[in-house]
């Protein structure tokens, strides 16, 4: 976790005034060093907190906002108001600010104390109506926030902190994410395609098209030895088929897996790109449809999408991202099909090859197998069966005014094996059953793939679409879809008429 974050800070901003007195800044100053300090010692960030002072004028304010919003290192800025700070000095600074924003709503001291407490005292700490007053410029300049409430050193809003980090760091993450997409959307369907330049523009990535070919040219100057020492690789990780081993019938496909890997990890390299899609309909040049590729990718943390889905394979690189050192694993996948069994109903998660092996259960194994699909050659991939225990599964979908992200909370159980069917797969149960679930899913819009976390929580993605300023649909154990609908309703009438309004 610190190497993932280490070269990445949030700034700490505390609010106050003049009003008060030199001595008053002086204090004000002594207990948002502590604070930050404490915060830095508990263990329980992702990310260094940098104290950036006490602002007590506009024009502090707007300078320090400015300094944010032109340091890389910066992903993101914690204000507190510790005395009264009156709203109008932050106007100008706000409307400068382009860093994600958590307003933290705490106090110095945990308790009053009852016996001491003078007018000096309640001068200095009035977070009470501090944050009060800068949450309602926050809400007139309709400024998205996170708000957290909580002592500065209880290890709960710590948690709450850390979570918006991550989300924070993610965020910056994406805003200069290049997409390469081989080849285009598979003919015809509809949830892969969106507005490329919408998605520029609100969500901060950028998605490039180039040929196969372009693919080809690099993985024709690959290196038998730089293959070989792959292979070892692979047999160091992970379980292998007979016929996949030394002089085993299948070997020679596994050096092809390998080549196209070494070929797409040297390309996305050179681009500069951080995910990647493609197209089983174009594969001309390529020994066989690059599944253990992708699957190896994911794990180590470029976004993929089956069938050109760009808006899948920015997902999966974003929520890699910010689940960084967490220990049990993403992925990119795909609703199979159905196991009807009363209470117990299920949907079946696969794809034909690419499925992260960093959520198997067990150490995946080698194998190689036909595809009837692609047309190429019988394609080496990573075969296993997923962790149990609950997760969740999201996807982003284009509704032609906006972005909507879906978010089902998922609870993943035991799964028989394929023996006829060699992929790896998850076997879940949507919240809040499987007939609810599923049905929420498609009148929320979702998509058939889906990027799934066993680590994050809602939460985490409440905090994306916050700082995003896009849609979020949540489907838990609360939904009924009587209320649903209603949801989806409001929220259409919501966008229409915002839209309406600009």
């Amino acid at each position: 976790m610190e190497k993932a974050f280490s070269n990445l800070e949030v700034w700490f901003v505390t609010g106050a005034q003049l009003l008060y007195g030199g001595d008053a800044v002086i204090a004000v100053d002594a207990h948002s060093n502590e604070m930050v300090s404490g915060l830095n010692a508990s263990g329980n960030l992702p990310i260094k907190v940098v104290y950036k002072g006490t602002v007590n004028s506009a024009s502090e304010i707007t300078k320090t906002f400015k300094a944010a919003n032109n340091t890389p290192e910066c992903v993101g800025v914690i204000t507190w108001m510790h005395t009264f700070s009156p709203a109008k000095m932050w106007i100008h600074g706000l409307q400068e600010l382009k860093k994600p924003l958590l307003h933290f709503h705490t106090q110095f001291n945990k308790e009053i104390p009852w016996d001491t407490m003078d007018m000096d005292f309640m001068n200095l700490n009035q977070s009470a109506h501090g944050d009060r007053e800068f949450g309602h410029i926050l809400t007139r300049m309709r400024i998205n926030r996170k708000i957290v409430v909580s002592h500065w050193q209880d290890k709960k809003g710590q948690g709450e902190i850390g979570e918006w980090m991550r989300v924070a760091a993610a965020w910056a993450d994406a805003q200069d994410m290049i997409i390469v997409r081989f080849g285009d959307q598979m003919n015809n369907v509809a949830v892969t395609d969106g507005d490329k330049v919408e998605a520029e523009l609100r969500l901060g990535y950028h998605v490039d098209y180039y040929p196969i070919a372009d693919l080809v040219k690099v993985q024709d100057k690959v290196k038998d030895t730089d293959i070989a020492e792959l292979v070892k690789t692979y047999e160091n990780e992970y379980d292998f088929a007979d016929d996949c081993k030394e002089k085993g019938a299948n070997r020679k496909q596994v050096k092809e897996a390998a080549r196209a890997e070494i070929a797409l990890r040297r390309f996305l390299e050179e681009k500069g790109a951080k995910a990647f899609t493609t197209n089983f309909d174009d594969l001309a040049g390529l020994d066989q449809l690059p599944g253990l590729a992708c699957q190896r990718m994911m794990a180590d943390g470029y976004g993929f999408g089956a069938e050109g889905d760009w808006k899948t394979a920015a997902l999966f690189r974003t929520m890699w991202f910010m689940s960084q050192g967490m220990p049990k694993g993403c992925s990119f996948l795909e609703d199979y099909t159905l196991n009807f069994n009363g209470e117990k109903s299920a949907i079946l998660q696969a794809h034909m090859l690419e499925v992260c092996p960093k959520i198997a259960e067990t150490k995946p194994r080698m194998e190689v197998h036909p595809l009837g699909i692609g047309g190429k050659n019988d394609p080496a991939r990573l075969v296993f069966t997923s962790k149990q225990g609950p997760g969740i599964a999201a996807t982003i979908i284009d509704l032609g005014n906006r972005f909507r992200l879906i978010v089902n909370v998922v609870d993943c159980i035991k799964s028989k094996k394929l023996p006829k069917l060699p992929v790896a797969s998850n076997l879940w149960i949507p919240q809040p059953n499987f007939k609810i679930g599923a049905a929420a899913w498609m009148l929320a819009g979702g998509t058939h793939h889906t990027s799934f976390s066993y680590d994050l929580t809602v939460e985490y993605l409440e905090d994306y679409a916050e700082m995003a300023g896009i849609e979020i649909v949540i489907i838990d154990n609360n939904t009924k879809l009587r209320e649903l609908k209603k949801e989806l309703h409001m929220n259409e009438v919501y966008y229409m008429l915002n839209k309406a309004l600009k």
